[in-house]
């Protein structure tokens, strides 16, 4: 028996009249939430931080100040919880560097074999930390561009996390360690990673959905932005301060205060800003 044609008149017309968009995918979010901290979270806070949350920090050696790595051996779970990476190798302060032998080659080569052993697939980004501020001096450049070469001579790709405070130094220039290094010869070889808290232009501790992008850090060229600390650093995100919890930490929405599990918020254009995942990407 034939179908009654009114069938088809009908469905074409609501196809018509249905905006273009209803036919689409759903566009990603132009950036991601991620969080990094020190101490590793623990597997049962993983699904509450992935609430909020699509990356994490993952540190390859020992955190600053820390005398052990508790990260170490938990990418396969962080992975499974559904986290992309942003790998960190902490690097040298400036008074380890006075000495004649420049340590970059070594330890861009200790961060390699520490990304290899805990299971990052090569092409990964490792992120060499650098706490310190304002302009670098020439030893710490040295140590820098040395580490990147080891990094990407075993084939990772290097990045550097680093301020993106501008500070003004007594000649009347300003500048951040992150566009000094930047504008540096070898900089443009760099993924930044850059951290800026000072308010405006961070929002403080927050989790919002639309997520602002890490370009509006004030770096255009970064590729992650650190947007809030944890304790909050009351010189910089004074502006802000009542967005961060009554002992000026930030703590993530879906995890019990009673844990203070206190971290730093990140943000980037891509779900996975180390591009370390096992797997595609994904939301």
């Amino acid at each position: 028996m034939r179908k009654p044609c009114w069938t088809w008149s009908v469905l074409t017309l609501v196809a018509l009249l249905l905006p273009a968009h209803a036919f689409q995918r759903p566009r990603p979010p132009a950036a991601y939430l991620g969080f990094d901290r020190n101490d590793y979270p623990g597997d049962a806070n993983l699904p509450a931080l992935r609430a909020s949350f699509a990356f994490t920090g993952y540190w390859l050696n020992h955190p600053p100040g820390e005398r052990a790595n508790s990260w170490h051996g938990k990418r396969a779970t962080v992975e499974r919880a559904g986290f992309g990476f942003l790998l960190l190798f902490n690097g040298r302060a400036y008074a380890e560097l006075k000495a004649a032998a420049n340590p970059g080659p070594s330890d861009g080569a200790a961060a390699v074999r520490a990304a290899v052993a805990e299971g990052f697939p090569r092409g990964s980004v490792i992120f060499l930390d650098q706490e310190e501020g304002g302009r670098m001096l020439p030893e710490q450049k040295r140590y820098v561009f040395a580490w990147a070469n080891a990094v990407r001579q075993a084939g990772f790709r290097p990045g550097v996390y680093c301020s993106g405070i501008p500070v003004a130094e007594p000649d009347g220039t300003v500048l951040s360690t992150a566009s000094d290094l930047h504008d540096s010869p070898q900089g443009r070889q760099l993924v930044f990673w850059v951290a800026n808290d000072a308010c405006p232009p961070s929002p403080g501790c927050g989790f919002p959905r639309k997520v602002p992008p890490p370009e509006t850090s004030g770096a255009s060229f970064a590729e992650v932005w650190q947007l809030a600390q944890s304790p909050v650093r009351r010189q910089f995100a004074a502006a802000c301060r009542q967005t961060y919890n009554a002992d000026g930490n930030c703590y993530p929405l879906a995890v019990p205060a009673g844990l203070k599990l206190h971290l730093d918020v990140n943000s980037a254009r891509q779900p996975d800003p180390s591009h370390a995942r096992q797997v595609p990407d994904r939301p």
